[in-house]
């Protein structure tokens, strides 16, 4: 129900939902905690709370990691906003290579079932730290927004975006979003 809720952009109940779930629970169920802790990164991302974010995903990386559970991180990599790239990349990078790895499998797959009249494949042309940046960029996130998030300079966002407007043939924020978001 929390992912639900967060896919229909009702953000803050997803973020109660989960969260009550989590404080309600009554014994231990690893997967179904780190489902709730990933719907509620997402949540709290698409909030603008990174701390939260950050906290909860600290959570489900906690979960994930020794039970070898990261092939669900992979899956929500785009749902996650860049929290895979802030937190892990540079601390866990053997297990962050993985779930890139996994990211892309995942994604190829997605498209061909979900949107397979697309021409377009966004997710092969770019990066995964090139995809996050435009998506949050679509989300109405400023430069110095996401560099701050990304624990980059604004100019590497400026200069990442600029190269994934080269990559999708557009010039504008506004065409990035028509690009991204249909």
């Amino acid at each position: 129900m929390a992912h639900a809720l967060y896919l229909r952009g009702e953000y803050g109940r997803s973020l109660g939902m989960a969260e009550n779930a989590l404080i309600m629970k009554q014994g231990s169920y690893p997967i179904s905690e780190l489902f709730l802790h990933l719907a509620a990164s997402m949540a709290c991302m698409s909030l603008k709370d990174i701390d939260a974010a950050k906290a909860h995903f600290g959570a489900a990386w906690g979960i994930a990691r020794p039970d070898g559970l990261i092939e669900l991180i992979g899956e929500h990599h785009g749902l996650l906003q860049g929290l895979i790239e802030a937190c892990l990349k540079t601390q866990y990078p053997d297990d962050f290579a993985r779930i890139i790895e996994i990211t892309y499998r995942f994604s190829y797959g997605w498209r061909r079932i979900h949107n397979p009249d697309s021409g377009e494949d966004v997710a092969d042309d770019l990066t995964t730290t090139e995809f996050t940046m435009a998506m949050l960029a679509c989300r109405g996130w400023t430069n110095a927004e996401i560099a701050r998030h990304m624990e980059v300079s604004p100019g590497t966002v400026k200069n990442r975006l600029s190269g994934v407007y080269a990559k999708l043939g557009i010039g504008t924020r506004a065409e990035l979003v028509a690009h991204m978001l249909r």
